[in-house]
């Protein structure tokens, strides 16, 4: 198993930064790519970004794009999002999850393990 756990999250105004952190530990070498899904209250759980290990390519959401950086330390086994810009409407928990298979993919079926999550409020 992967067991990933989030952190970061807190209280920002509208167009500040916060930057997301995602640490893996267990079977790791399993795990092909992360990526981080958010889901805000009477919401449905929805894509931003994933990441490859190898390689570093990279797969966003349109909603986000120009804003957040997805980006990982493979000797730490940490990825990280760097939210910038931020709005109101990015307010949601954040998740992390691991794909164990090839393909960078934004379905929530295609990642195999997930974090537990990490408040992100945006004020307006």
């Amino acid at each position: 198993q992967v067991q990933l756990v989030e952190s970061g999250g807190g209280l920002v105004q509208a167009g500040g930064s916060l930057r997301l952190s995602c640490a893996a530990s267990g079977r790791t070498f399993s795990s092909y790519a992360m990526g981080w899904f958010r889901q805000a209250p009477g919401k449905e759980r929805a894509f931003v970004a994933a990441i490859r290990w190898s390689g570093g390519s990279t797969y966003y959401a349109d909603s986000v794009k120009g804003r957040f950086t997805i980006s990982r330390d493979n000797a730490k086994n940490t990825v990280y999002l760097q939210m910038n810009s931020l709005k109101a409407e990015d307010t949601a928990v954040y998740y992390c999850a691991a794909r164990t298979r090839p393909g960078l993919v934004s379905s929530q079926s295609g990642y195999d393990y997930w974090g537990q999550g990490t408040q992100v409020t945006v004020s307006s």
